[in-house]
């Protein structure tokens, strides 16, 4: 058996980090836009520090910016490892799509102010006093202090023992754990001093604000209600408050004393919720303790980024979707790049990319189980159209410029998929055909930013990059189990088999640009990553022959990209043939294409330091020089900073690694989470949210540093 952790390569030294970046509905008889959004008339969006540079001096500004909607970064983000959420500090649910994370909306005020929302809170407050997760959790605190009292609001997505001992589920692929989904979100309020007017409004909107909920009262109470609305998700409302029903809304108010304990619970399956205090504050226990045993199972160092670390992994498991082991690049759509701009995309599906680099994130702090369920899922995507079946020699069509696509997935490059023929760029989480990409008009967007998408075009896209991403992701798994299944090997074959007939073709690339496909130099680099592990692969799996051809494959790709992937001022190009730079390539040093002392290596590391950032912070590429499609500029991309951390480690470069990271650490949202893009002037947080790519980014750059340090305190 070959020892694959003395090898080199992605695993030798650590995890390969983050990759992917993709990249108002009038209902009838709505009402005005609901407390804690737009209702107080000064909704106030953040606190914004801006930044202004005169040479060497740097003066601080603070601004109030006024909008309806919340900072993204403002927003929690709630998970039970099916279904998320987003609440806003007002404490009103704006996001949750049900009953699977890419469906429609029901609470949507994320994107427009009428589409629906949750809200519980105190009455005419819209600002809190603190907002927290309980340690080791994804179970939100926020705390209210009134003009009479103190009030404490608790909100979870349940998580209970597994219950399903007669009836399998129909969801489920993966092995049971302990645990499951109650598909429940409950909201608990304590009144823990003085008097406290406490208010619900329920209103929720499906199919993005289309449609207005109808509901009636469960029981011969008012503490039970439930949606009657035709060919929509059934909602169930209950608790201890005595609700009202006035059109779409469920309404509830009660002056809450001292020691006062109220709840509410929302919920979307046929299982009955908890009617009682006591049976809430065991799911809430259930749910910590759900989250607590899932983080004591990871090796998170004795480290001041520790907690940063531990908040990264917990949104990472709370954007897996357990059913199937997929993982959501994030739970938002159209959430803007560029204020007001049309960088608006839809991230609630699994990115092959992002999965299998998501799945080293967490694999680096320990986390295995999910990286298992990952490769699970890809098997059985690739065996419901007939892969695996067809690994050899008749996998794919001949393989045309500007048609790669068709020949790797099978999928036209617009509409439906209807014919998969082996590795996809993104799947839904639950496996399931994807629609075409839409936009959805009667949406006002993000204050204002159009179009609000739903579905994403870069699913037709040729991206070749995605090949070595898989093997390597089998490569790390084989090297931390010391074994390779025979699935996982069949997944192997069909990724290197395509690279090796698409690594001469033009591509879309890792940013999935709109343009004209090009010789993205990654996108060869990757292919190289495929075949250079595939080879090791076929060694441990025992096919000598087919590791030599793999191994001689691999040595022509690097030769090809040392040949025309450099520049004539000796760094690496974005594209054959290019001058531009590109932060894509910060993951070379990673990849370990070339040993990390290598000159060409570290030009390209510090070109794109010195020159592809603003104000310390990375860009993808300069919008003005490369052809995405679109003509607008962007923030800089949050992932791309945390990759330069890593590369600087990589080359050496330690004091300005540490910098950088605690710098970025530090631009963190107030919970800890993190967006697609930041504004390096404003330090205000763009696109979706969180984003998967930056937190296993993060994991990688803080663990490189750790490395780093104990390197250097080892040497004296």
């Amino acid at each position: 058996m070959v020892d694959l952790a003395a090898t080199d390569g992605i695993g030798a030294a650590e995890p390969l980090a983050a990759l992917h970046a993709v990249p108002s509905p009038s209902s009838a008889g709505s009402e005005q836009a609901d407390f804690g959004q737009a209702a107080i008339g000064l909704a106030v969006s953040g606190l914004v520090q801006a930044e202004q540079t005169d040479g060497a001096s740097r003066t601080r500004r603070m601004a109030w910016q006024r909008s309806s909607f919340p900072a993204i970064a403002d927003y929690a983000f709630l998970a039970d490892c099916e279904n998320n959420c987003l609440v806003a500090p007002s404490g009103a649910v704006e996001w949750l799509c049900l009953p699977r994370p890419h469906d429609p909306s029901v609470f949507g005020t994320l994107l427009d102010r009428s589409a629906g929302s949750f809200r519980l809170g105190p009455e005419e407050l819209a600002v809190p006093a603190s907002r927290r997760y309980l340690p080791g959790t994804n179970v939100l605190e926020t705390t209210w202090q009134t003009a009479t009292g103190w009030l404490v609001v608790t909100d979870f997505l349940a998580v209970g023992p597994w219950h399903r001992d007669r009836d399998r589920s129909s969801l489920h692929r993966r092995t049971p754990s302990d645990f499951d989904a109650r598909h429940v979100l409950v909201r608990i309020a304590r009144c823990v001093f003085g008097v406290v007017d406490l208010s619900l409004k329920c209103a929720p909107s499906y199919d993005y604000g289309l449609l207005d909920a109808r509901w009636e009262y469960n029981g011969a109470g008012y503490d039970s209600v439930v949606t009657t609305t035709a060919g929509a998700p059934k909602i169930s409302l209950a608790g201890n408050m005595r609700f009202g029903i006035e059109g779409r809304n469920v309404l509830a108010r009660h002056r809450m004393r001292e020691g006062e304990t109220a709840f509410v619970s929302l919920g979307w399956s046929e299982r009955p919720l908890p009617r009682e205090l006591e049976e809430v504050e065991q799911w809430c226990h259930q749910t910590e303790r759900f989250w607590r045993e899932w983080l004591d199972r990871g090796q998170i160092p004795d480290h001041p980024g520790r907690e940063a670390l531990e908040r990264s992994a917990l949104a990472l498991k709370g954007l897996t979707y357990a059913p199937t082991g997929a993982i959501l690049a994030a739970p938002t759509t159209s959430l803007p790049e560029e204020p007001g701009g049309q960088r608006n995309w839809d991230y609630r599906f699994a990115w092959v990319r992002d999965s299998a680099f998501a799945m080293w994130g967490l694999h680096a702090v320990g986390f295995d189980a999910e990286a298992e369920d990952f490769l699970a899922f890809l098997g059985d995507m690739l065996e419901a159209d007939g892969s695996f079946e067809s690994t050899r020699n008749d996998q794919f069509d001949d393989i045309k410029p500007d048609s790669t696509a068709m020949a790797i997935t099978g999928a036209s490059p617009i509409g439906r998929v209807k014919a998969r023929r082996g590795l996809e760029i993104l799947y839904a989480v639950d496996g399931s055909p994807q629609e075409p990409e839409i936009s959805l008009d009667h949406l006002s967007g993000y204050e204002g930013a159009t179009p609000v998408r739903a579905g994403n075009g870069a699913l037709g896209q040729s991206q070749h990059d995605i090949f070595g991403t898989v093997v390597d992701c089998v490569y790390q798994h084989a090297r931390n189990r010391d074994a390779l299944s025979e699935r996982s090997w069949r997944i192997v074959e069909i990724a290197v088999e395509s690279a090796l007939r698409c690594w001469r073709e033009p591509d879309r690339g890792i940013w999935e640009v709109r343009g004209e496909p090009r010789h993205f130099t990654l996108s060869k680099v990757m292919c190289w990553v495929a075949a250079d592990r595939g080879a090791r692969l076929a060694t441990l799996h025992g096919e000598p022959a087919r590791a030599a051809a793999w191994r001689a494959a691999a040595d022509e790709i690097h030769a090809d990209v040392c040949t025309f992937g450099i520049g004539a001022r000796g760094c690496f190009t974005q594209s054959y043939g290019s001058e531009e730079l590109d932060a894509s390539l910060l993951l070379l040093p990673l990849v370990h294409f070339l040993p990390s002392d290598d000159p060409r290596l570290v030009a390209t590391v510090e070109a794109i330091a010195d020159e592809l950032t603003v104000d310390g912070m990375v860009l993808r590429y300069r919008t003005e020089a490369t052809d995405d499609g679109l003509d607008q500029p962007e923030g800089s991309f949050t992932t791309c900073s945390f990759w330069l951390v890593s590369a600087l480690v990589e080359i050496g470069e330690l004091r300005r690694a540490e910098q950088l990271c605690e710098r970025l650490l530090v631009a963190a949202s107030p919970l800890g989470l993190y967006a697609e893009e930041l504004d390096p002037v404003s330090g205000r947080h763009l696109g979706n949210f969180p984003q998967a790519l930056t937190h296993l980014a993060l994991v990688n750059a803080v663990l490189h540093v750790v490395r780093g340090q104990r390197a250097e305190e080892s040497r004296g």
